[in-house]
């Protein structure tokens, strides 16, 4: 091929160059033999692409067409079904939604209902019509130790922070939220200038890199948390053990969307690639957990602490409600995110491989929190592909309180799924912090997309209930879902997923399915007690 592009371009060049004395403008082609002609030769010598040596301008194009290939998919080749992580029929429904469009379907459902894992709703024969006063249901959140309990939106945003997302977006989210009389997650990038601008209520994530609330060492600073915490905006705390997208890794700030203005408000070194710890230094232990939860409770003025995990270890989670129970103290709130979780910037094995998935993670967290009798206390918050009013119906049937969406409000925001949040060339201007980009995003008018979004989402929820004979949805449980586990069966979520009594893990007589977590769990470590490996000498039992 590299001599075949040879002959062709010297041949080229003649023709043209002896073309030219009968037609001079045939010289004008010289502009594009010339850049093809030099590209070639760079190509036939360079050292780092073989395609590119033995198909000297030719072989460029498998690049092209990689870089066209996830557009032309998407907007030629992909079913409602099809695309992810979301897919066409979710995303439609999302702008219908967002830009008060007409949001019904014709000609009936675009799923396959004999699929194993097709789930749905029981409607009731005694079915209500929605009352227009439940509209806007709120959960209060804020256990016995709680001063200033919060009432919040079944429907909420997920923590993005800024940085990962440009100021921009962060305005209209808030906005949105101020609209719409919801609460909006700040995530861990620390409370921003635009976060604060319109008034709507926030819960700060405080992540592993206190970022916003740490010293110049990065350690945890009292001063500076009780200094944002008692703000009138700040409505929750939230500590970040992990998250879905990458848990046990720790968020990622990608070193072109670190400028000054955020390293300055995260307190970190500008235009550096920041990577959070994977775990918290202001506690070792359980036990050390409930203490921290109780001093930011108390710096914050007696506002509802909570914590947000992805469920990796089981046993983890089952420590620290021993924990609780060994001190008596609470979190008020505990967010489930599920491994499904969305993040502008993960190792692709930690998106794929790492974490429970959402729920299955809703259905142990609720059902442990029982089990220690603990669940009158803390209302649980699930976070992880929630789009829909079903979605929404769904986790509440599971056990969840409250629900956060982070995509679904990127895409009712305009996000397009371009797949580029990691690179600092959102097209849309969401996940970028260039501010050309980030200048085609009008505040006013995305912030109504993100209102009415929320808003339609809840309805439809709402609608859901109604249709099941309820009025409200702490009614809801896992009776009225149900699932194609087979071709020939159907069960509902209270066959697949047994629940517990109140207390029945601080007996003895706990089911089976709880053995190896209460057996290898406590209060003083996360850790199990001792746990057992293979290696060349045979079998050997380990301490923490």
């Amino acid at each position: 091929m590299r001599k075949w592009f040879v002959k062709g371009a010297i041949a080229t060049w003649l023709t043209v160059i002896l073309l030219s004395f009968i037609w001079p403008g045939l010289l004008w082609l010289c502009l594009i033999l010339l850049p093809v002609t030099a590209t070639g030769i760079y190509d036939m010598y360079q050292t780092k692409h073989a395609l590119w040596r033995t198909f000297p301008v030719v072989g460029r194009g498998r690049w092209v067409m990689e870089f066209l290939r996830p557009f032309v998919r998407q907007y030629f080749f992909e079913s409602e079904t099809d695309g992810v992580p979301i897919n066409r029929m979710f995303r439609s429904v999302i702008y219908q939604r967002a830009k008060g469009q007409k949001d019904t379907v014709p000609y009936g459902t675009k799923l396959d209902t004999r699929q194993v894992g097709y789930e749905w709703i029981g409607h009731s024969m005694a079915a209500i019509h929605l009352d227009p006063h439940a509209l806007y249901p709120r959960v209060k959140i804020g256990g016995p130790d709680c001063k200033k309990p919060y009432q919040a939106s079944i429907f909420n945003v997920s923590a993005m922070s800024f940085g990962s997302l440009s100021g921009n977006a962060i305005q209209a989210l808030n906005k949105g939220a101020k609209l719409g009389g919801f609460y909006h997650n700040t995530g861990e990038g620390s409370v921003s200038p635009y976060h604060l601008q319109h008034g709507g209520d926030l819960v700060w994530q405080i992540g592993t890199g206190y970022f916003g609330c740490r010293d110049e060492k990065g350690k945890f600073s009292e001063e500076l948390f009780a200094k944002t915490a008692t703000k009138d905006n700040v409505k929750m705390i939230e500590i970040k053990l992990s998250q879905g997208a990458k848990p046990g890794h720790g968020g990622i700030l990608p070193a072109d969307k670190n400028t000054i203005e955020i390293a300055q408000i995260r307190t970190v070194k500008p235009g550096t690639r920041v990577d959070s710890p994977p775990a918290h230094k202001a506690f070792k232990t359980p036990l050390g957990m409930m203490l921290f939860i109780q001093k930011l409770r108390d710096l914050s003025g007696g506002k509802p602490v909570g914590f947000k995990l992805a469920v990796g270890r089981k046993s983890e989670f089952v420590a620290i409600c021993k924990a609780m129970v060994e001190t008596n103290i609470k979190p008020d709130f505990i967010t489930v995110d599920g491994g499904e979780g969305g993040t502008g910037a993960a190792p692709l094995e930690y998106s794929n491989s790492v974490g429970m998935p959402l729920i299955e993670a809703l259905v142990f967290i609720r059902d442990v929190l029982v089990g220690f009798n603990l669940k009158k206390d803390i209302k649980i918050i699930a976070s992880g592909k929630v789009f829909t009013g079903f979605h929404l119906v769904r986790n509440l049937a599971l056990g969840a309180d409250v629900c956060n969406s982070a995509r679904g409000m990127m895409v009712a925001l305009g996000c397009v799924q371009s797949l580029v949040c990691n690179s600092n060339e959102c097209p849309t201007g969401i996940a970028t912090q260039d501010p050309t980009l980030e200048a085609g995003l009008v505040v006013g008018d995305k912030a109504s997309r993100i209102a009415r979004y929320q808003k339609e989402t809840v309805k439809a929820c709402m609608d859901l209930i109604a249709s099941a004979g309820l009025r409200d949805p702490s009614q809801i449980n896992r009776t009225h879902i149900h699932r194609r586990v087979s071709q020939t069966e159907i069960k509902r979520y209270d066959e697949i997923y047994p629940e517990l009594t109140d207390g029945e893990l601080l007996t003895s007589e706990y089911p089976v399915r709880f053995a190896h977590e209460m057996k290898e769990s406590s209060a003083e470590c996360f850790m199990p007690n001792h746990y057992v490996i293979e290696c060349y000498s045979g079998l050997e039992t380990l301490p923490d």
